[in-house]
């Protein structure tokens, strides 16, 4: 049955939501505070990652957190403060970061990202698109010993979940990377990945959508949403009041505040990264992730991408001058002969992820209302995991059997 549906947010996952839900026959809007070209759906490293299959929430990050609070300048950055949100987050974080939970999670992670890779090469194949997105695979590249052997523990899983995985010395990492002079001891390959320019398909897939009757509404954020009984029937924004039979919340970090405006509980902490494009020529041909700092290096059309840090300090897009530039030097450090510019240091942008305090998304229906899809807290996975949740969220609202189970990303399973 066509439905109309207003979707709150139109980064990769919103957008993704109304490309599937636009398929299905509904028609569809999208609302957004913003409008729509910039944030963290345009500034992250492009990955799709079946490889990144251990939540954020796992045993030693507690500790790693804590010496890595007394560094501003350290790949995941904490800034304690006294907020109740955020020390709920913190606890919640804490509890959930067991070896049990990561079991349970490593599944359900690897099983969403490989329908996102399948997703996005379909849409590939479509004469709709014409977006960048290559399957080269991905290389864990490392510097010591210590960090070598923890990458192919995780490699060596990855091999008994199903993936292909190779463990390559520095010389058997040239022949993937012949033009780029690499300063490390060698590296984790995994096959299963692919990479896209983000800002890319962005403009395409928003230009299709309104080709397709998708209506925008741009730079308009929600003051109120209306309710009776068990449904939502409205949400005014600051210049209109939209009606509809369904209702998506897919506003990266600000979903938490609006549901709070519903009374519904999920709790999230904006995960700031950073961003530096270099147009020149660096050579580089291989996504790579710099192990020690968590720096991504992606090749994209026209440029390379350096993007890295994971700083949890609330809802602001302030730029953090010693974190940027942390970036550029770990990355000329990997790289013997790359100097990033100091035009590309300054012109360095950030964007927000929204971060659960289990490492999983919030993918599904509340119980609150009968009528609002929930679609956010998916970190550093939200570009892999955008079309895998679009199709998702329109299977739950067109009433059909999801192309997966849930199990993990219930809405409510932090209610309190």
């Amino acid at each position: 049955m066509k439905k109309e549906v207003v979707i709150i947010g139109g980064g990769i996952i919103g957008l993704c939501c109304a490309y599937y839900l636009q398929q299905d026959g509904h028609q569809v809007t999208i609302v957004d505070k913003s409008d729509i070209s910039r944030g963290a759906s345009f500034v992250n490293a492009g990955y799709i990652t079946p490889s990144h299959f251990i939540p954020l929430a796992a045993p030693g990050m507690i500790t790693k957190g804590l010496k890595w609070m007394l560094n501003s300048s350290s790949p995941f950055y904490v800034k304690p403060r006294l907020d109740a949100d955020f020390l709920k987050w913190s606890w919640l974080f804490k509890k959930s970061a067991t070896a049990k939970h990561v079991e349970q999670s490593i599944p359900v992670i690897k099983d969403i990202n490989l329908l996102g890779r399948e997703l996005y090469a379909e849409l590939k194949k479509s004469n709709d698109f014409d977006f960048h997105f290559e399957r080269k695979g991905l290389l864990m590249c490392y510097q010591t010993e210590k960090a070598g052997e923890e990458e192919w523990n995780i490699g060596e899983r990855a091999i008994q979940e199903g993936l292909n995985v190779q463990h390559l010395t520095k010389e058997e990492v040239k022949k993937f990377e012949p033009n780029v002079d690499f300063n490390i001891k060698g590296a984790v390959f995994y096959d299963s990945d692919a990479h896209m320019t983000p800002n890319d398909f962005m403009k395409q897939m928003i230009a299709f959508l309104k080709t397709k009757g998708v209506l925008f509404y741009t730079n308009e954020a929600i003051t109120n949403l209306a309710v009776s009984n068990d449904k939502i029937v409205s949400v005014q924004t600051s210049k209109r009041t939209l009606k509809a039979d369904e209702f998506v919340l897919s506003a990266g970090t600000w979903s938490s505040v609006l549901a709070k405006k519903l009374q519904i509980n999920i709790p999230l902490q904006a995960g700031k990264g950073y961003s530096i494009n270099v147009t020149e020529d660096t050579g580089i041909s291989m996504p790579a992730i710099l192990v020690e700092a968590k720096v991504a290096v992606t090749p994209m059309r026209g440029f390379t991408r350096f993007a890295g840090t994971m700083e949890i300090g609330g809802i602001n897009h302030d730029m953090n001058p010693k974190r940027v530039k942390a970036v550029a030097n770990t990355a000329e450090g990997f790289y013997n002969g790359l100097q990033i510019p100091k035009s590309a240091i300054d012109a360095a942008t950030c964007g927000l992820r929204p971060c659960s305090p289990d490492g999983l998304p919030y993918i599904g229906k509340t119980e609150n209302y009968k009528n609002l899809t929930i679609a956010t807290g998916h970190a550093m996975m939200g570009w892999s995991l955008g079309p895998a949740t679009g199709k998702l969220v329109s299977e739950l609202i067109s009433e059909r059997k999801t192309s997966m189970r849930l199990d993990g990303f219930e809405v409510g399973r932090f209610s309190f």
